[in-house]
């Protein structure tokens, strides 16, 4: 299966160069580019793309309201979005992985690493780029969100911990803390398989797209807790 691409940067000669990189892979093309926010939405829609290379930011709707503005949209829940930024360690990093994104990576990313992180997106997998410590993504997830509804938020996210089997919250706890599914099964003596249907069941009841928000509903919730160094 092809994985559909779309561009979305204010800067026409980055759009350009990303073009001629993605389509010169067999299993992804561009299908299409877009100078800001609204018009990454409205694409994403219109030419059914998988994966959103996203710039934070642009003019008028920034990368972080079209991350929010996808995510929320019920016709764009199979769409992927990927946050590019010159920025790797500022809070707009943590408030896309809250507003829906997969994850992130620098512009200065090596091609390889962008082309795999297309398909570690495409895969429902989460992503941060290397040069990003866990530790640092943590310290900010742990961190008050502005946006959140205060006490009841809080309340509404321990009743969605609640509905976890308590196998679900060990592999939650182990998704948080970075391991693939083939790495959670040697932890837990399971099967890949079983860890898979743990995974998917865990995204069910939570209502995360993807495993970055299994991420970020674990530190927010209480039940992964960031390491002091």
């Amino acid at each position: 299966m092809t994985i559909r691409v779309l561009l979305a940067d204010d800067q026409a000669l980055l759009r350009s160069a990303f073009r001629v990189l993605v389509d010169s892979e067999p299993d992804m093309e561009v299908v299409g580019e877009a100078a800001d926010g609204a018009q990454a939405v409205r694409l994403a829609k219109e030419e059914r793309a998988d994966v959103v290379l996203m710039d934070i930011r642009m003019p008028g709707t920034d990368g972080l309201a079209a991350t929010r503005m996808i995510s929320a949209d019920p016709a764009l829940a199979h769409v992927r979005v990927v946050i590019l930024t010159t920025f790797e360690v500022d809070d707009y990093v943590v408030r896309s992985l809250r507003a829906g994104a997969s994850g992130f990576l620098g512009k200065g990313s090596e091609p390889d690493e962008l082309l795999n992180a297309i398909r570690v997106a495409a895969g429902g997998e989460a992503l941060l780029s290397p040069t990003a410590t866990k530790g640092l993504i943590a310290r900010f997830l742990a961190q008050p969100d502005d946006s959140a509804d205060g006490e009841g938020g809080a309340a509404a996210r321990s009743q969605r911990l609640g509905t976890l089997t308590t196998r679900e919250r060990e592999v939650l706890v182990q998704v948080a803390a970075g391991h693939s599914n083939d790495e959670i099964a040697e932890r837990l003596a399971v099967s890949p398989l079983t860890v898979k249907t743990h995974v998917n069941r865990a995204m069910a009841k939570l209502g995360a797209r993807d495993r970055a928000q299994l991420v970020v509903f674990a530190y927010e919730s209480g039940l992964v807790r960031p390491r002091v160094d």
